[in-house]
């Protein structure tokens, strides 16, 4: 396991457990047991290979589908969001299958590029972002909808898609989604309420503190070192869920909100580390590739998210409800982020797995990714545990009558479009 990414989610679930202890002291408990249960997940699904999450892709992505339908049949939603679908209610917890849905989609496209390229049947990749985008925006659950759909953008441009195809899906989705967009705010009125609620905030903290106010006199209370979990404070909606920074910051001060942030930056650093240290091997094997793409999708999954939220609370956006991976009460979000630095863990390995062990520093082709290796022996392990789909075990002059028997273009890598 990676020690920076390891203390990087000890540190934040021990913030996440501070938060709670702090506006939710009963749930303080339920919280740390869940936490532990986590980091052992965590631990147990990153000593798994890339191979393994390769191969099963498929039937985990469309077990999120049949989910995500079920809880618009059965879910059911909360008091601050009425008439909305989001929790399948099972007994002893409430599970969201949206937030599981956005992992599957990582795993999915990364299946999905490391075996096909990207420069073929971009339709289907397309074709599985929007199923999963549209069974979400159906329940609704709009902060969820918009990290999920730029989540597919990202995990296209880590795999190597072209701009322009890139430009040519956010165009299409814009057309396709303006006709609807009237008709389907007006069924769901509380986005625009807090829209609303945003724009005039500044009018309304003269008449009384809403609930980003209270956020930010927490934030003032804490001063650099905090009041400690049991201080007195004044308790407001959300406190232990959207606005957990806030709690933080009340309890450790400026110290604790910068050790979060540090925290995140380390997820960052190491999921980049993975694009680096892969641009490092030459030819570049398709699990490999998966690889990469698996861990820029989690990081963006677990960063992108705390940067939503942390503007939410900044009161730079609107309300949307994005709880703060593995800080926020909530085992949904906990579970599916501790899943998420679990690929990074794994990936992180296997590149450093593939490093040359002579000392020298291979460099790919200009202008490519690499191409898929056929008879290089520090690889016949990884090949070993792929199935026959996902390897090429033919030359790259041979014939090209299936896929798995010519060589792919897998593009630049993350680090070299910067």
């Amino acid at each position: 396991m990676n020690a920076r990414l390891l203390m990087a989610q000890i540190l934040l679930l021990i913030l996440g457990t501070l938060a709670v202890a702090t506006a939710a002291p009963q749930l303080l408990p339920d919280q740390a047991w869940k936490a532990v249960l986590a980091l052992l997940m965590t631990l147990l699904v990153g000593s798994m290979r890339p191979s393994f999450f390769l191969r099963i892709a498929t039937p985990v992505w469309i077990m999120s589908l049949v989910l995500l339908v079920a809880v618009l049949i059965v879910g059911v939603g909360t008091d601050a969001s009425p008439g909305t679908h989001r929790w399948l209610p099972i007994p002893g917890f409430r599970f969201q299958p949206s937030e599981f849905a956005k992992l599957t989609l990582i795993m999915m496209l990364a299946s999905f590029f490391a075996r096909r390229g990207v420069q073929r049947k971009l339709i289907s990749a397309t074709l599985m972002i929007a199923i999963t985008t549209i069974l979400i925006v159906l329940e609704p659950d709009m902060g969820t909808t918009v990290l999920t759909f730029s989540l597919g953008i990202v995990l296209m441009y880590a795999a190597g898609v072209r701009f322009g195809n890139i430009g040519a899906l956010l165009l299409a989705t814009l057309l396709i989604a303006a006709p609807v967009a009237s008709w389907y705010l007006e069924r769901h009125p509380y986005i625009l309420e807090r829209v609303h609620m945003h724009q005039t905030s500044a009018t309304t903290e003269n008449v009384g503190l809403n609930q980003i106010g209270k956020a930010h006199r927490d934030l003032a209370y804490g001063g650099l070192w905090g009041q400690g979990p049991d201080a007195p404070r004044y308790p407001y909606f959300a406190d232990h869920t959207d606005l957990a920074i806030a709690s933080v910051g009340f309890s450790t001060g400026l110290l604790g909100v910068t050790m979060a942030l540090f925290a995140y930056w380390l997820v960052a650093s190491a999921a980049l580390q993975v694009a680096r240290v892969a641009s490092r091997v030459t030819p570049l094997t398709r699990e490999l590739h998966g690889a990469v793409v698996m861990s820029t999708g989690a990081m963006y999954m677990i960063v992108g998210q705390a940067c939503i939220n942390l503007l939410v609370a900044a009161g730079r956006l609107p309300v949307t409800g994005v709880p703060l991976p593995l800080i926020s009460y909530g085992f949904s979000s906990m579970l599916t982020m501790s899943l998420g630095f679990a690929l990074i863990h794994s990936a992180l390995r296997e590149v450093n797995r593939a490093l040359p062990t002579h000392g020298e520093t291979r460099h790919h082709p200009p202008g490519q990714w690499g191409q898929v290796a056929s008879s290089d022996e520090d690889e016949r392990d990884d090949e070993a545990d792929l199935d026959p789909d996902d390897i090429d075990t033919t030359p790259a002059h041979a014939g090209d009558e299936h896929l798995n028997q010519r060589p792919i273009t897998l593009g630049k890598t993350p680090l070299e479009r910067l």
